[in-house]
């Protein structure tokens, strides 16, 4: 442990809008954990997670010590990108269930004290959705997404390009005309500058806030605006001089995202769920630079309540770089609006990612989000140390990485099915994506009782977080980083927690308040009341 004293750090506060007591809102230091349907819980055995397996599972969610639930699409879909190419907002597609399905999770999720967010994807849909074939043939819907002539050459009217690959425009011979996607081409573009577009799009949520879903994390909103005038990017080359995998980044995207108009769309989502007292609205921020600052901007009064970044999750993990996130974060910590994520179903999977699945390194990434200021995102899987899964190019259905292969794997890796049990249940279809053996090994049967298993430390861990104030609702002191050593205070009312971790597998020194020197081992973390502060629980 790391001994305590007056100077260890100089306090500098950053204090909530809103104070950290009994009437602030549920998510203030929530952990909400997020289910991918198709791979949660498959209950009928057809191969695909469904809402009966989600509903099946929520006492194991609820186990955990959690206090929401991010559901990721079940709508209406042709699959294309897996759930999120959305043909009808308020159908449940087939293959996760029912209506009566979705209604029955929301009613066993509240009954277990659980939130729950619905996954909404309002920048695009899919092509199969009737609004684009009503708009393709110019009719009631014509301009509901965003078309543009071709260049005299026949050409796309500017440069952009697909975060999938390729031209971000697709030509349309009914209409003959160009539409936007920023993703697959069956992903087209709505035109949310469009009030009848806002309309319709509300009203979809409205359908889900009248059956009693809590709130909506939602995806791409650095996608939600763009340049009007179709202004083409300009170049970033790489500075290294190699080319990269992917070509879109070899673009500066200042015009075809991240364009301020945005925020008016994000006023209008906040009205719509201000009519629905205790929901929360959770953003997906892009990596694109400059991501925190976008948190705090997007999380403003009047806009969303809370955002995460995908920035912090496709960089290194380091003492510097959480020193750098927890600086650039400030404004955002500072608003209530940063919410803090190390994985989800599209990044590799977070033992492989980072700490080289060193167990060590596990428990101190685990303790590391859930000390720091704000809520947090636990993807489903993670709390068993699940690694990436290695797939093999024919296993492969996520046309990300297929479009890329070998050089990117895509997204499969991080999305195979939940191993409950460690061995194959007999007479059951094979799942949509296999689940590796190196899963199996790790599988919820095998750990339900292992005190020692990841499993049981996330259960044990969230349980003594719960029972610390400071680390659900307090503030942050400031930051100190030596080296691979990083450290900063929790602070609630008289009671000050110095939070210290090793992120290196090399043991490291930490001079104290002291001025005494102590060696850490490595990915050590020690959490520390400061002199003068009320005594915690050990952890």
């Amino acid at each position: 442990m790391v001994p305590s004293g007056p100077d260890v750090l100089q306090t500098a506060l950053v204090g909530y809008r809103m104070p950290p007591d009994s009437s602030a809102p549920w998510w203030r230091g929530a952990v909400i954990y997020q289910i991918y349907p198709l791979s949660f819980a498959d209950a009928n055995g057809d191969g695909w997670g469904d809402l009966p397996g989600v509903l099946q599972h929520l006492d194991y969610v609820a186990a955990l010590g959690v206090d929401a639930i991010w559901l990721s699409p079940f709508f209406r879909s042709p699959m294309r990108d897996f759930g999120y190419d959305i043909s009808c907002h308020t159908e449940v597609d087939p293959i996760f269930g029912t209506i009566a399905d979705a209604e029955a999770v929301i009613a066993g999720a509240h009954r277990l004290g659980l939130k729950i967010l619905f996954d909404q994807v309002w920048s695009h849909t899919s092509d199969q959705h009737p609004w684009f074939r009503a708009s393709a043939r110019r009719s009631a819907a014509a301009d509901w997404y965003v078309w543009a002539d071709a260049r005299a050459d026949g050409t796309p009217p500017n440069n952009w390009l697909s975060v999938f690959g390729g031209s971000a425009w697709s030509w349309n011979p009914l209409r003959r005309q160009y539409y936007l996607h920023h993703f697959l081409p069956g992903q087209p573009k709505l035109d949310l500058r469009n009030p009848a577009v806002i309309e319709a799009i509300l009203a979809t949520g409205r359908f889900w806030l009248e059956r009693g879903v809590d709130g909506f994390r939602l995806d791409a909103v650095d996608f939600m605006a763009h340049d009007p005038a179709l202004q083409s990017n300009p170049a970033l080359p790489p500075p290294d001089g190699i080319a990269p995998t992917k070509p879109f980044a070899l673009q500066r995207h200042i015009h075809d995202m991240l364009h301020s108009d945005a925020f008016e769309i994000m006023q209008r989502i906040r009205d719509l769920t201000d009519q629905y007292p205790g929901t929360v609205t959770l953003a997906e921020i892009s990596s694109q630079p400059g991501a925190f600052g976008r948190i705090a901007a997007a999380t403003e009064p009047g806009r969303l309540h809370l955002g995460y970044t995908l920035q912090l999750m496709r960089g290194e993990c380091s003492a510097g770089a959480f020193e750098a996130a927890l600086h650039e974060a400030a404004a955002a910590i500072a608003g209530g609006g940063m919410c803090w994520a190390f994985g989800n179903h599209d990044v590799v999977r977070l033992a492989s990612r980072w700490g080289g699945g060193d167990p060590a390194a596990a428990r101190a990434l685990m303790i590391l989000l859930g000390t720091l200021p704000g809520p947090f995102c636990l993807y489903q899987g993670d709390e068993l140390g699940l690694p990436e899964a290695e797939l093999a190019r024919d296993q492969l259905r996520d046309p990300f990485g297929i479009a890329f292969w070998p050089e990117f794997r895509g997204r499969d890796g991080s999305r195979t099915p939940m191993p409950w049990r460690t061995a194959a249940a007999s007479g059951a279809a094979a799942a949509w994506l296999p689940i590796p053996q190196t899963h199996r090994a790790l599988s919820v049967e095998r750990q339900e009782n292992d005190p020692d298993s990841a499993l049981s430390q996330w259960r044990d861990f969230l349980t003594w977080r719960r029972s610390v104030p400071a680390l659900v609702h307090g503030a942050l002191g400031a930051v100190r980083r030596i080296g691979d050593i990083l450290s900063f205070e929790r602070v609630l009312d008289e009671t000050r927690l110095l939070c210290v971790f090793n992120l290196s597998p090399s043991p490291a020194v930490f001079t104290a308040g002291d001025g005494r020197d102590r060696l850490l081992k490595g990915w050590e973390t020690a959490i520390v009341p400061l002199e003068g502060a009320a005594r915690v629980a050990a952890l």
